[in-house]
């Protein structure tokens, strides 16, 4: 018989290794009761597992979970959308009404839609039907009117199961708007740097358009009123925004609330600073302005959004949670990861770059648990890159490392919900470009929607080695996150547990599933880049066929790579996967 040392890497000193080598029976067995790992603390991420240098895929992961109680439960929206409010400065609000957009959509609901971003705080509301619009001399606008009327029509076209207003615009009409966007960008990048940003004019029938887009795609609308109206005692002038709230109260619109946009920037976007305190009077007035609405008396107010949770950051937010805590449904937050200005590729595989998140969370809930304990914090308006995203990066396979990692990441610490800025338009971090195609985010997040129930397990891994190396810290480039399966997904039954894994080595990685987990079929879904850009590809394959619409515009089916029972996982280098572990009968899934 073939005798194997252990040592994990994960030891921080050679020192630690055991004396003599074990028979692999005893092996497997000290390696699972005196190895395991948990990630029941919260912030505690998966366990590092590297290769020794020249010794090439000679380290075997032994995987557990632990399947009794779940560590965290989030909401069954945690994966949530954005629209940025430029989606009516570049005219794409008028084509949320696309049959293929809907579809899209409807794939990731149930979720939340937030309509923010950082024009929310020059958003004017005006109960007019139609308004008189100035258009120029020969150009996308000016030819564009003369399809108003199509647009009208095409919107009356019924989806007969609910009702909604579905449009199938002509590939000219559509043309024209590319064209007409592609200059407003320039006009919308332009205010960016220079942070000075024009006002914006959102009419009843736009909002018609944008709530027809949210309650045809199965999503709840969260509407950002305009915070940056003020009066000359600074206090928060609500006549716009009570205009807004009686005409969609006439319409029984069901939406939550929320009340500008990174506050903390008022300052040099307004030159008028709103300190935290201030700010939590301002939402108690907003919840004064709903209380009376018998259709919003008990709609859900969310807020302050603030960002990144540096000094003064924390500050506002502390000042806000000593007046408002109370007040707010959640409590929310946004997150940018890299400079768009300055990434590179290699920049996504950063692991250093990937953990920045974790301390933001640990600030905000030292803040909230403070005044109010277990209260559900949101992070809103996640980016993988600023000042709008990088073409052929933010929108490429590679910044998928960030965004899956982000969700597993968050639901392990317990934030509740992350809404994604943004679904359509807005920069390159988007998940659906112009053309209406899902990019590589999309794939994404609707393999995650399908595969991921709420419930958080806690995960147990080990290593093993065929040969004693010195001990040294090895950041996390293998991420192993485990949680109940979805039980909307009727291919499986309750019980079922789904793992992601995210291998950033550039060679692959070999898991035997152990424990509850031991012997038990397992369905995988690799998503690889396609095509010849490698990890800036906007195209993507499951298990290796390419992911794209059915002609007929619907989604296509996610089929699975069933692998057989006991055998050992191969992660290939530098990829995502999903993989359901059927049939496990745990009891922390087993119910709702």
């Amino acid at each position: 018989m073939r005798v194997l040392c252990a040592f994990p890497e994960a030891m921080p000193s050679s020192n630690s290794r055991p004396s003599a080598c074990l028979a692999p029976g005893t092996l497997y067995l000290a390696l699972l009761l005196h190895l395991s790992l948990s990630s029941q603390a919260g912030d505690r991420r998966p366990l590092p597992v590297d290769r020794a240098p020249g010794l090439k895929e000679k380290t075997l992961i032994l995987l557990d979970v632990s399947t009794k109680n779940p560590v965290r439960t989030v909401n069954e929206n945690f994966l949530s959308l954005q629209l940025d409010p430029s989606i009516i400065h570049d005219g794409w609000l008028d084509f949320l009404s696309s049959k293929r957009l809907v579809t899209l959509a409807r794939g990731l609901s149930p979720a939340f839609l937030r309509f923010g971003g950082k024009r929310t705080d020059f958003l004017q509301f005006q109960n007019l039907r139609n308004p008189a619009k100035s258009r120029g001399g020969p150009g996308p606008d000016y030819y564009l009117k003369n399809y108003e009327d199509d647009i009208v029509r095409s919107d009356v076209a019924l989806d007969k199961q609910k009702g909604c207003k579905i449009a199938q615009h002509p590939d000219v009409m559509l043309e024209l708007q590319r064209e007409k966007a592609a200059q407003m960008h320039l006009v919308l990048l332009k205010e960016q740097f220079s942070n000075t940003y024009s006002n914006l004019i959102l009419t009843a029938r736009s909002l018609d358009k944008l709530y027809n887009f949210a309650d045809c795609s199965g999503l709840h609308l969260i509407f950002a009123l305009n915070a940056l109206r003020r009066n000359p005692n600074n206090s928060w002038n609500s006549s716009s925004a009570l205009s807004l709230l009686k005409y969609s109260a006439s319409k029984k619109y069901n939406i939550s609330w929320e009340l500008g946009n990174e506050p903390n920037n008022y300052r040099t976007m307004h030159g008028r600073a709103v300190n935290g305190s201030q700010l939590g009077k301002d939402y108690i007035q907003l919840k004064s302005l709903l209380q009376p609405i018998r259709i919003y008396s008990r709609a859900s107010l969310y807020g302050p959004n603030i960002g990144r949770p540096r000094k003064n950051v924390i500050a506002l937010l502390d000042g806000f949670m000593k007046v408002a805590g109370s007040t707010v449904d959640a409590v929310t937050w946004q997150h940018c990861y890299i400079d768009g200005r300055v990434v590179k590729v290699m920049d996504f595989l950063k692991t250093r770059l990937l953990d920045t998140l974790s301390d933001q969370i640990r600030k905000i809930q030292k803040v909230v648990n403070t005044y109010t304990p277990g209260k559900k914090i949101w992070l809103e308006g996640v980016v993988t890159t600023s000042a709008g995203g990088t073409n052929n990066l933010s929108d490429s396979y590679a910044a998928g490392f960030l965004w899956l990692n982000t969700l597993g990441m968050l639901a392990n610490q317990g934030i509740d919900v992350v809404i994604r800025h943004s679904f359509f338009d807005h920069g390159y971090n988007h998940l659906v470009d112009q053309n209406f195609n899902p990019l590589p985010d999309y794939w994404l997040s609707l393999l995650y929607k399908r595969l991921i129930g709420p419930k958080v397990l806690a995960v147990h891994v080990a290593g093993l080695q065929r040969k004693p190396r010195p001990g040294r810290v090895i950041r996390d480039k293998l991420r192993i996150y485990a949680h109940c399966t979805n039980h909307h997904n009727h291919n499986y039954v309750r019980g079922s547990i789904t793992l992601f894994i995210i291998n950033l080595h550039r060679s692959r990685k070999k898991i035997k599933l152990a424990g509850t987990l031991r012997d038990k079929l397992v369905h995988q879904y690799l998503l690889q880049p396609y095509g010849q850009e490698g990890l800036k590809s906007k195209s993507v394959q499951l298990n290796g066929q390419p992911l794209v619409m059915v002609d007929d515009g619907t989604l296509p089916e996610l089929k699975p790579r069933p692998l057989r029972a006991g055998r050992t996982l191969v992660i290939p280098p530098v990829t995502m996967g999903f993989y359901v572990v059927k049939n496990v009968n745990a009891l922390a899934c087993r119910y709702r």
